[in-house]
């Protein structure tokens, strides 16, 4: 019989002294605590406190690409910018995706229950998918004015307000997508870091259009709606490289060198004589792992769980973002020690 002490994530706390110093309970207490499935989760708490700073930062984005698009809008409507009128359209769009941001953000804070046993974080991976969405169609609108403009020419008039217009843009762009892309990798949102990478790129289309004013201003009348063709290019490349980032979540992608850490940080547990399979895969903004350790054989029940515990607890202080752990203590038998032996990892 494999030895169980592992976490199942059943949303119980127990308070770290007591994992520390397991002989200070009672036998009853100890028994009890070893055959129970244990958790240490702490994704309630962190999930609440930054759905907080994905809301902040979703308010403070919206205002500033609102505003900026607002500004450019004036600008098309005054010089028929078609290049400007693409970039004011990738800067609406950006400032629209705080929208299925916020729902998900909205769903995350919710509990989890007996039907969504590991809450609504995946919420975040469907608003991603929305995301890229609104990317593609930007994209399409923008080329749609650009061939256009291309098939039936027409003069962009009051330059310099496009030129302005377009630094704006790439002003206000680059703001907001440093601060998405800063705040999504503090609290693990791949949605809201590929809406960063959304806004960065916005912001250097923002530049291409300063470069279309200024072949207007050279007399290359075609210089405008290039630009915008070049734009829309830009924009789709952004949103491939989104739906990427989308579609590995959604198949639960890990960066492996976190793998490698989970492993590391098992095998340097104190009686941990090895380490099986580790298994890690992301819910919304936090990572869940399910991993397998060899004790010695000879340990018993309440030993196996304290290592198993103790393995646990090194694992959520060492991986970013990780909100729960299953650790499964299994005795090593006489092959894993002939493969420790001869210098095997195992896993």
């Amino acid at each position: 019989m494999p030895f169980t002490g592992h976490a199942e994530g059943m949303d119980h706390q127990h308070h770290s002294s007591v994992h520390s110093r397991p002989h200070r309970l009672g036998m009853g207490r100890r028994v009890a605590h070893a055959i129970r499935p244990h958790s240490h989760d702490h994704g309630t708490d962190a999930a609440l406190e930054s759905s907080a700073e994905g809301w902040r930062t979703l308010w403070v984005s919206l205002a500033v690409l609102a505003a900026t698009a607002g500004a450019q809008a004036v600008v098309v409507a005054l010089s028929g910018s078609v290049a400007l009128l693409g970039d004011t359209l990738h800067n609406a769009a950006d400032a629209l995706t705080a929208v299925p941001l916020g729902v998900a953000f909205m769903l995350a804070r919710r509990r989890p229950n007996r039907r969504y046993t590991y809450g609504y974080g995946r919420a975040e991976d469907l608003a991603g998918i929305a995301i890229v969405a609104v990317i593609v169609a930007s994209a399409a609108v923008a080329a749609f004015a650009a061939g256009q403009r291309l098939l039936h020419p027409r003069p962009v008039t009051h330059l310099a307000a496009v030129a302005i217009a377009a630094a704006l843009g790439f002003a206000g762009n680059e703001l907001v997508a440093g601060y998405r892309i800063r705040a999504g990798r503090r609290i693990g949102s791949g949605a809201l870091v590929a809406d960063g990478l959304h806004a960065r790129a916005d912001g250097f289309t923002s530049l291409a259009v300063l470069a279309g004013a200024g072949g207007v201003a050279l007399g290359w009348t075609w210089a405008d709606p290039v630009v915008g063709m070049a734009i829309t290019v830009a924009i789709l490349a952004v949103g491939v490289q989104a739906a990427r980032d989308v579609g590995r979540r959604l198949m639960d992608s890990v960066d492996p060198a976190l793998t490698e850490e989970a492993e590391a940080t098992l095998r340097a547990t104190p009686g941990v004589l090895g380490a099986g399979p580790v298994r890690l895969r992301w819910v919304g903004r936090r990572l869940r792992a399910e991993c397998a350790i060899l004790v010695d054989p000879h340990s018993s029940v309440i030993e196996a769980h304290a290592v198993a515990v103790s393995a646990e607890h090194r694992l959520i202080h060492a991986i970013p973002h990780l909100a729960a752990a299953v650790v499964h203590a299994d005795p090593l038998d006489g092959a894993d020690h002939h493969a420790l032996l001869a210098g095997h990892v195992l896993g």
